[in-house]
Formats: structure tokens, sequence, C-alpha cells
């Protein structure tokens, strides 16, 4: 039974659609694969076996009844627990707020759950999404299913390695420097950062808000097309959802390239980058080559200020957002008579030290007499940034690079460095400065058998270009059909 656990979304939507399987069984299967293998890689904070069967029989019932059917129904998919579910805890990996549940639900799940999709439970992510390694949550660390001792990136890493691991066919992630891009790549799985505004951000507790994006974690291409554009659109709750209109994505026909133009920035492939990463995305950006595609360089020159730029803007956003966890409406409280000292005891003991130095960095960038130097100088950079892509998208369709400078690192190997931390999504914060769209997915492995990904950016509003490039990729490659030892059913 434990096997159907391992069947894509596309796979398994197959099976349902032909009868070939029942929703219960897949979710009892994804259940059965939970209790045997996440007692070792920690991917769940929490898990409603009672509730998830419940809607996968409410599927089966009215597959049996016939009629117009939703999409996606009977899927199971698991949420990282920064995005609300009615009746699900939501953490957002922090003890501030442990034991709050939400009396609502994320857009973004709601519209899966419209589409029929099942939720499995909560993933574990590095607190308030503050992290690339998923250390920083404050209940455990979740392991890399290719290897127990190296991370699985972060901050959606549980999301990424139940994924990788085959304990659900898909999971929702959130993207504000990298954090599904990172984590798919560290686990050698398909991830989704939608364009900013693609997706709403209803319901998603805020760390940075004009960085945050909602995207999908799958097995390829394929499973993430069929996903996305059930959860994207405008949203009235949302100010910054776009209009944009959306459509199915099919990819049928994606067999080859010809006439796509893909772009190589050099400053993507700097000094220092692990050379089996460095190879193994130069032979995939060959393998789009010989699939059609026009390869030609590109030049995003304010790549290196990204860094720093990222690290001023995120944490002044997010010592605004998170000021409102204070211990009076939710979440943890450490009683005081004095209210200022009750404030300071409950932030104090509920949030950890990698939030702590964020907010500490934020508040310090917009105070008075620092906000032009600091805050404001990194919103023109980030314009600088923005517009670097601007001018490459009118050479090119989309643009081809590493996802990180190395494959995954040891757990505790940047536990006393933070900005080795912060060096770790070099590459993938450009994408959130701009608000494109990026696509993480596996294109190798290096000598210890850790996996390698290659990201593709594009247009706003592009992704299905993206999805298109990334599974012709996959139909002539087998890099996404690699499964760990330890999740082998």
């Amino acid at each position: 039974m434990t096997e159907l656990a391992a069947l894509s979304v596309s796979a398994a939507l197959i099976g349902l659609n032909n009868g070939d399987i029942s929703s219960r069984d897949l979710a009892h299967a994804c259940l059965a694969a939970i209790l045997e293998h996440d007692p070792a890689l920690r991917c769940f904070l929490a898990v409603d076996p009672q509730h998830a069967l419940a809607q996968a029989d409410a599927a089966d019932a009215r597959r049996a009844r016939g009629g117009d059917l939703p999409p996606l129904l009977g899927l199971p998919i698991a949420v990282k627990d920064v995005l609300a579910v009615e009746g699900l805890p939501a953490t957002a990996g922090s003890r501030i707020l442990a034991g709050f549940q939400p009396p609502y639900t994320a857009t973004a799940v709601r519209r899966l759950q419209q589409a029929g999709a099942i939720i499995l439970g909560k993933t574990n992510t590095d607190e308030f999404a503050m992290g690339s390694s998923t250390e920083n949550s404050a209940y455990f660390t979740t392991r890399n299913p290719w290897n127990t001792e190296r991370v699985p990136g972060g901050s959606s890493g549980g999301s990424a390695a139940a994924v990788a691991a085959r304990l659900t066919p898909a999971a929702l992630g959130t993207d504000t420097g990298g954090s599904v891009r990172q984590p798919a790549a560290f686990c050698g799985v398909t991830g989704l950062k939608p364009t900013y505004g693609r997706v709403s951000r209803y319901g998603l507790i805020a760390y940075g808000s004009s960085l945050d994006t909602v995207g999908i974690l799958a097995r390829g291409a394929e499973d993430v097309a069929a996903l996305f554009p059930h959860m994207a659109g405008h949203d009235p709750l949302d100010s910054t959802s776009a209009s944009h209109p959306v459509t199915p994505i099919d990819l049928t026909a994606a067999e080859s390239l010809a006439g796509l133009r893909v772009g190589v920035p050099e400053e993507y492939f700097i000094a220092g980058i692990q050379p089996a990463v460095e190879a193994a995305v130069r032979a995939a950006i060959d393998q789009l080559q010989a699939l059609g595609a026009e390869v030609r360089p590109v030049s995003l020159p304010h790549t290196k200020y990204a860094l720093p730029v990222y690290y001023l803007i995120a944490p002044a956003e997010a010592s605004a957002n998170l000021a409102r966890f204070d211990g009076v409406r939710y979440g943890l409280r450490v009683e005081n008579e004095d209210v200022i000292e009750m404030f300071k005891d409950t932030r104090g003991a509920g949030f950890g030290p990698e939030v702590i130095r964020r907010i500490m960095l934020g508040t310090y960038a917009l105070s008075a007499g620092y906000y032009d130097a600091y805050y404001g100088q990194a919103q023109k950079v980030r314009t600088l940034i923005a517009q670097d892509f601007l001018t490459a998208f009118e050479q090119v369709d989309v643009i081809a690079a590493p996802v990180a400078p190395t494959t995954a690192f040891p757990i505790g190997g940047h536990g006393d460095d933070p900005l080795a931390m912060y060096l770790e999504d070099v590459f993938t914060l450009p994408a959130n400065l701009a608000g494109v769209p990026g696509l993480a997915f596996p294109v190798g492995f290096d000598p210890d058998g850790l996996p390698i990904g290659m990201q593709l950016m594009g247009r706003h509003f592009e992704e299905a270009i993206l999805l298109h490039a990334a599974h012709a990729y996959q139909q002539a490659t087998d890099w996404h059909t690699h499964v760990p030892t330890l999740a082998t059913p």
C-alpha cells in the first residue's frame, strides 16, 4: 500500500480519475509513509490523520456520484506551517505561536481545497521563514532524505524533504529570498516561486511583505503545472495580488525548445561555487541547447548588491510585521503584572535568536537618522536590480543559473556563522527583489550523492514558459525521478 505514496501528482490524478486507486487508499498510504519515515526526517509539525481520511472518504463519495468533478479531487498535499489552515495549528515554527489555531484558511490553500485537494498536515519551517536550513525551527531540525546528517535547505525544508521522501505528492512552501527554490535544489525536487502578487498572500504569516510569495514543491514541472493555476489569481482579500489572468498550463507539446532564448549570467558563476554544482548546471544548459534553445550570455551587473539589499529590506519589514506578536491576542504569554515587562518577557521567550537578530537589524535600519542611509538606499539599489532583469529579458526569454553555490551542507555546519548561512541564498535573492518568477529543478548529483539544482527565471507572469522549459528538460533526463534510499518503499 505504501508504494502509492510514491506516486507523482500527475500519476496520482490519473489513477484517481481512472478508478484504479481510491482517495482513501492514497491518503492512507501517505499517512503510513509519514508514520514510517517522519520520526527520522521530522518533516511535519502537525498531522491530522482522522481529518485527512475523512476528506478522502468525502472525495471518494463525490467521485462515485459522478458529474462535474474538481480537477484535484482526492489529491493529498502538505502545507508549510506559515500558511493558515482552519483546524490545524499555525506556529510559523515559533514558540511565540505555540497552540495557535487560526479560524480561517489561507486563500492559496482554500483554492486548492476547492479544487479537491486534501490537506495531510503542516510541515516544519525555519522560524517565521527566516533561514536557509530549517535549523531555526523552534521545535526540531528537519533532515535531508538523501543524507540525514545534512540540512534539507530552508525555510521550506519540511515541505521539500516530505516531497523528496515520498511522504506526499506535493507541498506548499513560501519563498521570500529563496525558501522554495533552495530546499528544492537541496532535496532534488522541483520548486516554483511565482511572480510576486501572482498568488494571494492572505492567510500567510508575513515575514517580508514586499518579498513573500507562496509557491509549490513537487516531483516535476508537470506536477507543479497541475497545481499552480488552481491557487493563482487575484484575491480581493490581498491588495497586492495581481489581476493578471490565469489559464491552464498545457505541457503536452513541451518536447522541443526551438525558439527559446536562454540567458546565462556570469555573475552567478562566482569564485567559491562548488565545482560539481557549476559543472552540472552548465551541462543542463547544454541540454537545453540540445533541445533547440538558443543560449547566449547576459549580464545582471547589480547582482553583487542583492545580499546586503535583501538583509536591509527583509529585516526592516519583519520588524514591523512581527510587532503584532506581543502576548496579548494569541500565542505565548509570559505573565507579568507590568504590561511593558510582559511584552518584553513574552517576546524574549517566544522568539529564537535568528528572529531576534533580524528584528534588531530591521529596527535599526528603520530608526531615525538611519532610514535614508540604509533602508532608503537599499530600495534604490533594489530598483537597479529589477532593471537588470528587465534589460536582460529584452534579449532572452529565461535566465538559467545555479540555485545555490553548494549542495546541502552538514547540520550545524553554519551554526556559528550567520553570514555563511546568508550566503547560501546569494543566487536566489535577486528574483525576489525583482519580483520575477523562478523555478528550481534537479540537474545532477555531487560526488557525495547530494542533489544539485538549477533555476530558471522569467518575465513577470510567465511561469508557464519556465514550466515548459523544465518539463522539456525532464522529458530528456531522469534526475527528477531519483528516489533517496531512505524513502524507497
